[in-house]
This record gives structure tokens, sequence and C-alpha cells, in this order.
């Protein structure tokens, strides 16, 4: 084998390992929206499991990828350690399909007729043309993606092809023959399977280089059986890897993927050598080509499957046993950046740390409204942790999408980080506001201090309408309801409205001396809070609009939701203004009050 030979090889090898990747790559971001979904119907169901371990595994092409996410949905609460161990065994099965797809170089020169079309060099090239007019004409997304698909297929089968034609000259040499017969010792075989796979991190790419090998004729399936035992060991090194730092169930999934595949190699490993010195078996002198490696690879994943069916509750307890539990309670984090290879998975994830992240925060305005009448510290404490967990919140979820803003996604997941990004923000700063209201009425309280009987009307007419438009925006967000986002922004006016007409009246009791100028500038921080609380509601569903609309310049946006429908617009405005209309001074403001406080402000 000449040095044009080597550079063949190694050609061939950095093609066959760079289309596996693109594939893989491509085929997880044309699949995002439905591996979320088919995520999101997992069961306590072990076959359930199964089934999605396989599918995912399939879509994904590479079992490595589908257990690290196992591990990552462990680690971050999603998934139980029971529900793992279907995944698992789903994805060993899955991973079996590439060797399929490799085999298919061994229709050349055949002479079946159907069979030629499955030939390599017949669709290959057909492949690759389709791929390049998807990728550089047909425009962006979904078809940009496929192209890519076909594209990682046909560079994988020409590697793959490259690499068989530059190890054909092996065939003749003899020290490669007697080096294959070294490998055909069971446990030199286990151990190279094993090596070379770890090295690699991909079963699939060291299948492919196994088959590539294999059509030089020199390996035998008595040769080929315990390198693929190995391979499926090796193959548990990215999971291992990936466990590091991780909490004891999700270090457990990984233990759990590396006992499947060990116990079932070594179980079947004792089998193979007891049967082979016993009984004298010609097969296992044959020369194995790409199919018969592939056929290998699939019995060995059946076999595993089928030993260790009946018994994924002691593989739960065995991986136990390795990863006792924590002598203290250890903190899930939701958001795990081993879900970042899958974006769209991640992206849920942090929708879903998001809506916490909303609720929480309206919750403490809410809750800090109440102590205006009725403070108390313990409450006021509860408040201050509340703001401390949502800007937690805030940095933990900023870093992670600035993150996952850097991988490859589809326009629509895209869009989905650009909004959480926007809104974030505006969530923490309404636990802000909540904390300046607190401070408020921990002031009003130490001095003793209250409100005249006309603006604890008005007070309290405005307290409703923010909190009607924190409950509006917060349903608007969790749902994703555009409807009722539209119906934000005219009841934000309302609030502006609120502000300014209640600074009037207040000047006005100064006046007339009704009312002190120390009240005057605590009314107005309440106010100037609520405003702004109400201008973040605000900002949250003009985002949820824009993005819908694929548009960022907010205030144009805005006002393009006024002139484009004037008349609903003003409608509901107006029906807003007539619900929180403001009573009458005077003798009408105290009957208003007595039945005001007959009635809880609405909670967020």
């Amino acid at each position: 084998m000449n040095y044009q030979n080597v550079l063949s090889l190694l050609g061939g090898l950095a093609l066959f390992l760079f289309g596996m990747n693109l594939m893989g790559e491509s085929l997880k971001k044309q699949a995002s929206g439905r591996l979320k979904n088919v995520w999101s119907s997992l069961t306590t169901s072990t076959v359930k499991g199964f089934f999605l371990g396989l599918v995912v595994t399939i879509v994904v092409q590479s079992s490595s990828a589908t257990t690290v996410m196992v591990v990552g949905f462990v680690n971050s609460g999603f998934m139980t350690l029971q529900q793992s161990v279907g995944v698992i065994m789903g994805a060993n099965l899955g991973a079996s399909i590439t060797s399929w797809i490799l085999a298919t170089s061994q229709f050349e020169g055949t002479s079946i007729f159907i069979l030629q079309f499955f030939r390599p060099s017949f669709f290959m090239p057909i492949l690759a043309f389709i791929g390049v007019l998807y990728y550089v004409f047909l425009g962006k997304g979904k078809k940009k993606d496929l192209g890519l698909i076909l594209l990682g297929v046909s560079v994988l089968l020409y590697g793959m092809e490259a690499m068989s034609d530059a190890v054909a000259p092996l065939a003749e040499m003899e020290s490669f023959k007697n080096l294959m017969v070294k490998f055909s010792n069971p446990f030199l075989g286990l151990f190279v399977g094993t090596a070379i796979t770890a090295a690699i991190q991909s079963s699939g790419a060291s299948v492919g280089i196994l088959q590539a090998l294999s059509t030089t004729g020199a390996i035998s399936y008595g040769t080929a059986i315990p390198i693929v035992m190995g391979q499926n060991i090796g193959t548990c090194i990215t999971a291992m890897i990936s466990s590091v730092g991780a909490t004891k169930n999700a270090k457990r999934a990984a233990w759990i993927h590396l006992y499947f595949n060990v116990i079932a190699a070594v179980v079947l490993l004792g089998i193979y050598i007891l049967i082979s010195n016993l009984i004298s078996i010609p097969f296992l002198s044959r020369a194995a080509g790409p199919v018969g490696i592939a056929v290998v690879h699939t019995a060995f994943k059946l076999t595993a499957l089928t030993l260790w069916a009946p018994f994924s509750k002691q593989l739960v307890t065995l991986a136990v046993k390795t990863v006792p539990d924590a002598k203290s309670e250890e903190k899930i984090e939701v958001l795990d950046e081993r879900l970042l290879d899958t974006p769209s998975i991640a992206l849920d994830r942090c929708r879903e740390a998001t809506n916490n992240m909303a609720v929480l925060a309206c919750d403490t305005l809410a809750t800090s409204l109440d102590l205006l009448s009725n403070y108390t510290e313990k409450v006021g404490n509860t408040i201050r942790e509340g703001e401390e967990e949502v800007d937690h919140y805030e940095d933990m979820l900023g870093t992670y999408l600035v993150k996952l803003s850097g991988r490859d996604m589809t326009e629509a997941d895209s869009h989905e980080v650009t909004k959480l990004l926007h809104m974030i923000g505006d969530f923490e700063r309404i636990s802000d506001h909540a904390v300046n209201i607190l401070e408020t009425a921990q002031e009003i309280a130490d001095k003793g201090l209250a409100f005249s009987a006309e603006a604890t009307v008005e007070l309290d007419t405005m307290t409703r309408a923010v909190l009607e438009i924190l409950n509006m925006t917060l349903t608007a967000f969790t749902t994703d309801d555009l409807a009722l986002a539209l119906h934000v922004e005219p009841l934000e006016q309302t609030v502006d409205y609120l502000k300014s007409a209640i600074k009037k009246r207040h000047v006005q009791r100064l006046q007339r001396n009704e009312c002190t100028i120390e009240m005057g500038f605590i009314l107005a921080d309440i106010l100037t809070n609520l405003e702004r609380v109400s201008d973040h509601c605000s900002n949250v569903a003009l985002c949820m609009l824009e993005i819908a609309q694929d548009s960022l310049e907010m205030h144009e946006y805005q006002q393009k939701i006024r002139d484009n429908d004037i008349s609903n617009y003003n409608r509901t405005y107006d029906e807003y203004m007539e619900k929180y209309k403001l009573p009458e001074r005077g003798e009408n403001a105290k009957q208003a009050l007595a039945e005001g406080t007959k009635t809880a402000p609405a909670e967020a």
C-alpha cells in the first residue's frame, strides 16, 4: 500500500466523518419541531420510551446524541431515571440503521436488476445534484436544510467508497491478512473495537470503517463479531463524558447505557467463545462484507435488547448502587448545556423556564400591591426572595439563550430565541417594581400614613387596571395567545391616562389643603411604578406580535397596530376607559370608596 493509497484513505475517512456529521446535524435541524413533539409524548411506559429512543436515533443518526440528550433530560428533571431505560434501549437499536445505509456499497457489481438502483454509484450523484439545487437555488429554511441532508448522505457514501478503494490493495498484502488473523482473538477484537469507537466517539463511524475494510475480503465473521461487540461498548464513552458534573440521576442514566452494552457484550462474548471452542463453525471463517457487518451489528443490538428487556428495573437498581444517593440535596438545573446540541429541545426548556419566571414576577407584583393596605414583614421578605429568584432566572436564561443563539437552528426557533431574550428583561423589571412598591408600603406602615378617601378609590381603580393587564399579559405569553396580546396595548393606554388624571386630581387636593405633600410624593411613586409595570406588559405583548410578523421595530409596530385596525383599537380602548372610569369627587367618591372596599383586587 503506497503513500497515494494512504492519502486517499485519509481523504476518504475525512469525507466520511464530515458527511456523517453534516447529515446528522441537518437531520436534527430539519426535524426540530417534530423532535420536540416526539419527546413531549414520553410516558412512564418503557415500551413507548423504547420506540421514542428508536425514532429519535434514526432521525439524528447517532445513538450517542440520543443518550447525551437523555442525560441532559434526566439532569434537568424533565425525565425520570426509569423513563430513560426504554429510551436508551431504543437508541441502541436505532444506531444500526447507519450500517445498513453504508451496506449499499455491497450492491456494486451485482447482477440483480432491482439492486442496481441501490448502488451508491447510481443514486449518489443524483442525491448530490438535487442537494446542491436545494441548497444553492431554492432559498432558505427547510429546503436548504433538506439540501444539506442530501449532500451529507452523498459525501458520506463518497467517503465510504474512497476508503474502500484506498484499502483495496490491502487484500493482496500478507501482513494485513496476518494482522486480521490476530484480531480474530476475541479479547483483542473486543479491545480494538472499544478503543477505536471511544477515540472517534461514534459507533456509526467505527462500523463504517470496519465495513470499508471488509471490502478487502480479509475480515472474517470470526474477526468481525468481537470487534462489533467492542464498538458497542466504545460508543458509551460520549454519554459517560457528558455526565461529568451532572446530578446523580444523570450519572446513573449514563451508567445504564454503559451496563446495557458492557454486560451484553461480556455475556454474548462468553457464549461465542464457548460455542466456537466446542463446535467447529465454518461460517466464522467466511469473509464478511459490508452487508454481513450490518447483519452482525444489528444482530448484537437485537440480542442485547432481548437479554435486557425483562430486567429494566434491575438495570436501574444496578445504576443506583453504582452511584449512591448524595449526602446533600442536589439542585436540578432546568437549562442543561448538554441540550444545546439539540436546539429545539433546549429552546423548549428555555420557554418553560421563562414561563416560570413570568409567573413568579407577576405573583410578586400582585402580592406587593396587597401590602399597600396590609403590610407585614413576613410577606415583604417573600417579595424580596421572589425578586432575587427572578434576577437569577434572568441571568441564567440570558446566558443560556445567548449560547443557544449561536447554534444552527430553524428560522422559527431563531425568532423564538430573539423573543425570549427581549422579554426576560421586562419580566425582571416587573419584579423590581414589586420591591419598589414594597418599600413604599413599608414607609406608609412605619410612619402611620394614610391616603385620603378620594385618593384611595383612585389608586384602587388604577391597581385593578394594572392587575388586569398583568394577568392578561401573563396569560397571552404562557399560552402564546396573539389575539389576547392585541388587548394589552389599549389597556396600557388606559393606565397611562389614569396616571395622568390621578396626578391632576392630587394637585387639586393639594390646592384645597385636602392632602399633604409627603403623601403626594408617595402617591407619585406608586403611580410611576404601576405605569411602568403596564409599559413592560405592553413590551411583552408587542414583542409577541412583532416576532409573529417578523419585525423588531417596537415603536413602529406599536403605531402600525393602531393604524391598521383603528376602529377595533378605539373600541377596546373606550371599553377599558369606561371600565376603569374614575369616580366623581366629593360625596360620589365617598360612596365609591364604600363600595370599592367590599371587593378585593383581582390576583394576577
